[in-house]
């Protein structure tokens, strides 16, 4: 296993890198919290995104896609974290396309919904999942139901911290039929004003709502899936579990970029900062301090790249493996594990690297006026998506038991 880049993926780094500090540097960041904007992002800027290929890089060419591998989508993501760039990218792209590529691979998507997908991938329609229902993630805690009635569906319940629902063309909503001991389901349905939506405030300034249900009714084509595949897992469950673990993939690329980028305009600051006439970089122990950073900095890259290479088994699968349950699954297990893995280890290695930051520019550290608190902000939230260090922890443990 290879924990480099080969020289495409290179090419696609220096150009996501190229391309985010000329278009979407930390100050349009800034610029789009000073101005409120509700979709946090510009939109011509993910135009611009979309027509590079990036929402099209790990898709099957089935589907309008680019076939590259997924170690591509990490050096996009760590240009992103290095810019604090936010997009549709990882909801959008990476989560609700996995999701849907996933169903459409096992033929569990109808005609209408690999449409979506297709506009998913060419950039001109966005979905969000509604996955969340409580502080902390918890994807097996999904209390929303979907009563069967007549022409339809009746949602109940109520959805947090749904990334990038504002502005959203359709939500990806988990719910249970009926009962909320029933398996999970999956069910695509237009932002089309029929349920309610509310802006939350989170640190890092971005694009997140909480969505009610109430008695709101979806036709019958909105349900994706629910068909079991075993006794143990069914289509809809194996699809967002591929879903999550790309995402949490991409976030863990992200923070590895932010922490990269913080490592270095910190390593700048004990150049030039100034005490007692010497510069504060030949103490010895804040170069052991630094030192630390570097190599913890290194590990989790290998983790992060050898979670997007293990992903690159979805690409590898075989039709008859798709229909064994069994080896869908243990794939599946295995990408998660190691998506826990790389997100446990860049969620510390933010940790670290972020508050040796903000220690080491002293207290100017914590100033809006300087950049690291922005890197600071998505960091905390990057953490808590999608999982935090103790649920990814809890989860390696449970899969590579």
């Amino acid at each position: 296993m290879k924990l480099i880049y080969n020289e495409d993926e290179r090419m696609l780094a220096d150009i996501a890198t190229e391309f985010l500090e000329s278009k979407s540097p930390v100050a349009a960041k800034r610029a789009l919290r000073d101005q409120n904007s509700d979709l946090c992002f510009d939109p011509h800027i993910w135009q611009e995104m979309a027509q590079l290929g990036w929402s099209g890089i790990s898709f099957a060419e089935t589907f309008g896609g680019h076939g590259f591998s997924h170690k591509g989508l990490a050096a996009i993501f760590e240009a992103i974290g290095n810019n604090l760039t936010h997009s549709p990218m990882l909801s959008s792209v990476v989560i609700c396309g996995g999701i849907l590529q996933q169903l459409a691979k096992t033929n569990d998507l109808s005609e209408q919904h690999i449409s979506w997908l297709e506009q998913i991938i060419s950039g001109d329609k966005r979905i969000a999942l509604a996955l969340e229902e409580g502080v902390r993630h918890n994807p097996d805690h999904i209390t929303t139901t979907a009563v069967k009635v007549d022409g339809g569906y009746r949602l109940s319940g109520d959805k947090v911290m749904v990334i990038d629902g504002y502005g959203a063309d359709a939500l990806l909503i988990v719910a249970r039929i009926n009962d909320i001991t029933a398996p999970i389901s999956l069910f695509l349905v237009p932002n089309d004003g029929r349920f309610s939506h509310k802006k939350m405030s989170v640190i890092d300034s971005g694009n997140y709502t909480s969505v009610k249900f109430e008695q709101t009714l979806i036709d019958d084509e909105s349900l994706l899936t629910s068909t079991l595949v075993s006794a143990k897992v069914n289509a809809a469950k194996a699809a967002l579990d591929v879903g999550l673990a790309l995402g949490r993939l991409c976030l863990a690329a992200e923070m590895l970029g932010a922490s990269s980028t913080l490592f270095n305009m910190t390593i700048d600051y004990l150049k030039t900062r100034e005490q007692f006439d010497t510069k504060i970089g030949t103490f010895q122990a804040l170069q052991h301090r630094a030192a630390k950073c570097f190599i913890e900095l290194e590990l989790t890259r290998s983790a992060v790249i050898s979670g997007f290479v293990m992903a690159d088994k979805l690409h590898s699968l075989f039709p008859e493996q798709l229909d064994d349950s069994v080896a869908l699954l243990q794939v599946i297990d295995d990408i998660s594990a190691a998506a826990s893995l790389a997100k446990w280890k860049a969620g510390q290695l933010s940790d670290m690297i972020s508050g040796e930051a903000v220690q080491m520019h002293g207290g100017i550290g914590v100033t809006d006026e300087l950049d690291v608190g922005l890197y600071l902000k998505r960091i905390r939230v990057a953490q808590m998506s999608l999982g935090d260090s103790d649920f990814h922890l809890t989860q390696y443990a449970d899969l590579t038991a």
